[in-house]
């Protein structure tokens, strides 16, 4: 079954988005606070959560880093009537996977919703569907363990989150390459992704903040001015 936990104030929008995800084949839990969301986190497993940014007592920024450091799998989506571009980026830098600016369309948030779902599931892979050839990758200090979906710099695991696991992955297996931020939109969020290629940029800012020696200049996710990124590894 596929669980969603909303988390929303106001209770026109929270029955709103309860009603289309119930539609679309999920099963949902609905709370109106952060505390709530919090306590219904740790009584029951979640694939996605929705969080309203602003909510009285915990706020949803709150919530969000909570629920980042209990799981790196889980999906988080911010929602919220803010639509600068600051608060995208802040939602994102702590760990929010996608950013929904209301008022959405019941398309639009199932569209949201299925594409982190369809991440979440990749995270959980069996050891049957895992090629023992291809389990451990190794580009200069790093080391991919696909089975364990881990990523090891000198031999220390680097604590990502699911979405950064994959980006290293996607990297490390084009290594050279020039990679268009299309390309790495459609990777790791799905052909069907509704929001705008930013969140990349957001990702290779996070991710260079826990892999790069400099994270401003960065040595191993180069940028390509105008285009996209380029993975650059110089094997001793």
């Amino acid at each position: 079954m596929k669980r969603v936990l909303v988390c929303e104030d106001e209770d026109t929008i929270r029955d709103f988005v309860v009603i289309n995800l119930k539609r679309a084949g999920y099963d949902v839990t609905d709370v109106k606070n952060g505390e709530d969301a919090l306590k219904a986190f740790e009584n029951a497993p979640f694939d996605i959560v929705l969080l309203d940014i602003m909510m009285p007592g915990i706020d949803g920024t709150k919530v969000c880093r909570l629920l980042r450091e209990k799981s790196k799998s889980v999906g988080i989506i911010m929602l919220s009537a803010k639509s600068q571009e600051m608060d995208k980026i802040n939602c994102l830098m702590i760990g929010a996977d996608d950013y929904v600016t209301k008022p959405f369309s019941p398309s639009e948030l199932i569209a949201r919703v299925d594409a982190i779902h369809r991440r979440v599931e990749i995270t959980r892979p069996s050891e049957e569907e895992i090629p023992v050839s291809s389990r451990d990758v190794v580009s200069g200090p790093f080391k991919i363990n696909a089975k364990m979906r881990t990523v090891c710099k000198n031999d220390k695991i680097i604590d990502l989150t699911q979405v950064e696991y994959q980006i290293v992955e996607f990297f490390i297996k084009n290594s050279g390459a020039a990679l268009d931020r299309k390309s790495i939109l459609r990777h790791i969020w799905g052909e069907n992704y509704y929001g705008d290629d930013k969140i990349v940029d957001v990702n290779i800012r996070r991710l260079r903040m826990k892999i790069e020696d400099d994270p401003s200049k960065p040595a191993y996710i180069q940028t390509i001015w105008g285009f996209g990124y380029k993975w650059m590894v110089v094997d001793n």
